[in-house]
């Protein structure tokens, strides 16, 4: 009898049929395993990741509308605000920093550029993880 022969009678694949207590192993062996898989699936099931080029006010409050109350993660790109409205771009920043202390939002700066200033906002609900 070979190494190999005594593992699969050991796990219940092969033997003696009348032996009761292998055949159970086996049994519940092979339906906890291969018979029911498990799913798992995320807390929040679908969700869209929004890239906007906010140019006005009303573009900075769908962001804001789409962490809070969709939960969406958003990328936006300040450049248009930073170089175009530099009012606006306060009110952004005055926005940003209030769903984070407010909403438990996490923002992280993926770049900035002469013209890209890309920022990526996610609701509580999302971890962002840096590496």
């Amino acid at each position: 009898m070979g190494f190999s022969d005594a593992l699969k009678r050991s796990l219940g694949f092969e033997g003696d049929l009348s032996d009761k207590k292998n055949n159970d192993f086996a049994h519940e062996f092979r339906h906890e395993f291969y018979e029911e898989p498990d799913t798992i699936s995320p807390q929040h099931n679908d969700y869209n990741i929004i890239l906007i080029r906010p140019r006005t006010i009303d573009d900075i409050n769908y962001m804001i509308d789409q962490i809070i109350e969709d939960k969406n993660p958003v990328i936006l790109d300040l450049s248009f605000l930073e170089k175009e409205s530099p009012s606006n771009f306060k009110f952004a920043g005055n926005k940003i920093k209030e769903l984070r202390n407010d909403h438990g939002a996490e923002a992280l700066l993926l770049t900035h550029s002469a013209n890209k200033h890309l920022i990526i906002i996610s609701p509580q609900s999302i971890n962002l993880i840096k590496k």
